[in-house]
């Protein structure tokens, strides 16, 4: 049995295309599973077990429903988690801001604090059910990336920080209704489906001043339920918040205006809002702010993956 699942393990890995390879020795590994099949019933406690260490250790995840607030902390390093089927390995939880003594940054299914962790083919979900702000995913760590996952949940679904800490989202889905993506990282979102649920905010970035880039969209597709038919790209939660989309599918639910000020007409002066080459009837830019900004092509040149989240500096192993 073990032989077959390093098989499937193995394959699997084979077929990733994350552009930042965290991948382990294939003997290097453990095996969760909610039956017991595996080394472990729970993935906290085989996020316990992983020591400290400069070698990655790769988390395999067996299908199931994990109900587990999980958090993997600022000296756990360099783990790979693989899910059996991003439909069907879901971590759950419920806590919402307002829910005891939860706040917005202790509601979280899932927190990440270690830097250089990869996470792929997961579901990760915040099913508080819209009764206030309710993180599904919170990372902090630099390094850190997402390959095909799915991440869900209603206001603040992901939220993306951490001092000096970059971030990378491949391919995943992401849906939320307000602010659904905020925090002051820089990350690229590249390839990934946004699904809003409300007509409200897609981002709440606050980037910090020294930062030249916030968040970046690439190649997305912005969409929305179909009773939604007003929404901002974001508004700036902080004064220097950064925000650009390029080359995105934009539907109709897009608001001309595209921006929001946050009700801090001061914020119009440092924020950093720009577009380019979006395409989709929300992608009209002819009734945006005054303040966004349209890239040129020189200035766009600048807005690639390496760039953004300096590969150079990029220590994932």
């Amino acid at each position: 049995m073990r032989k077959k699942l390093n098989i499937l393990i193995l394959l699997y890995l084979l077929g990733s295309t994350i552009l930042f390879s965290c991948s382990s020795a294939i003997e290097n590994q453990i095996v969760v599973a909610a039956d017991g099949s595996g080394d472990y019933k729970s993935i906290q406690e085989a996020i316990n077990a992983v020591r400290s260490s400069e070698e990655t250790k790769l988390i395999f995840i067996k299908s199931g429903i994990y109900k587990e607030k999980l958090v993997v902390p600022v000296d756990k390093e360099n783990i790979h988690f693989v899910g059996e089927d991003v439909a069907k390995t879901i971590i759950t939880w419920d806590d919402y801001s307002g829910k005891g003594d939860i706040n917005t940054f202790t509601s979280f299914t899932m927190q990440i604090l270690g830097n250089n962790i990869c996470v792929e083919n997961l579901t990760i979900e915040n099913s508080e059910g819209m009764q206030g702000q309710a993180v599904a995913l919170h990372v902090e760590g630099d390094g850190c990336s997402f390959k095909k996952c799915r991440i869900l949940g209603n206001q603040d679904t992901v939220y993306a920080s951490g001092k000096n800490s970059r971030q990378y989202f491949q391919e995943c889905y992401i849906e939320g209704t307000t602010d659904f993506i905020f925090g002051s990282s820089t990350a690229v979102f590249q390839d990934c489906v946004i699904l809003c649920k409300k007509n409200s905010y897609i981002t709440a970035a606050s980037t910090p001043k020294e930062s030249e880039f916030g968040y970046v969209f690439m190649n997305c597709k912005i969409e929305a339920t179909p009773e939604i038919s007003k929404v901002f790209l974001g508004r700036p939660w902080r004064d220097y918040a950064n925000v650009v989309f390029l080359n995105c599918v934009l539907g109709a639910h897009i608001r001309p205006e595209g921006w929001h000020n946050w009700s801090k007409p001061e914020r119009e002066e440092t924020a950093f809002y720009a577009e380019y080459r979006n395409r989709g009837l929300g992608a009209d830019t002819s009734d945006r702010v005054v303040w966004s900004k349209q890239l040129t092509a020189k200035q766009a040149e600048k807005y690639t993956v390496e760039n953004v989240l300096q590969l150079s500096k990029w220590e994932i192993k």
